[in-house]
């Protein structure tokens, strides 16, 4: 595409400034603070300890809670909650105890994935831990267990 032209930065800024189109400023400087964290093979206890930490530090933007499930033999148990990492009380965290490891993946932009990491190792000792990158976002897979 040429320099200049409709869909490149300097095409998008110019329309911006002069008022053909609203964007806001989060989205022109491409920060993306959510990070959505799914635990999975953990009890309801490790989930709640985890997601505790998180919302210590960070603002809880959305949570879900697996509903009762009428199968009649086991099936995964996966909690998602999202966290805002430009929001929240960002209190100390100490060591935190789980009764068992704790499957974690969090998804979101780049910087935010590693804020979140930072605090998860500061409350955890992280096992494993693997990446899949995109090209705005990135997904942290990470092995949670008790310091």
């Amino acid at each position: 595409m040429a320099r200049g032209s409709p869909g490149t930065p300097t095409a998008w800024h110019h329309e911006r400034r002069t008022g053909r189109e609203e964007m806001s400023d989060v989205y022109d400087l491409h920060i993306d603070t959510d990070v959505t964290v799914q635990l999975c093979d953990c009890s309801r206890e490790d989930a709640q300890a985890v997601f505790g930490v998180l919302d210590r530090f960070y603002q809880l933007e959305d949570t879900a809670t697996p509903s009762p499930q009428t199968a009649t033999g086991p099936t995964p148990t996966v909690w998602t909650a999202t966290f805002d990492t430009a929001g929240g009380e960002h209190q100390e965290v100490h060591p935190t105890a789980l009764t068992g490891l704790v499957g974690a993946t969090l998804s979101g932009g780049y910087h935010a994935v590693d804020e979140v990491q930072k605090v998860l190792a500061s409350g955890f000792e992280i096992q494993s831990q693997q990446a899949v990158s995109g090209d705005q976002e990135t997904e942290a897979r990470l092995l949670l267990a008790s310091r």
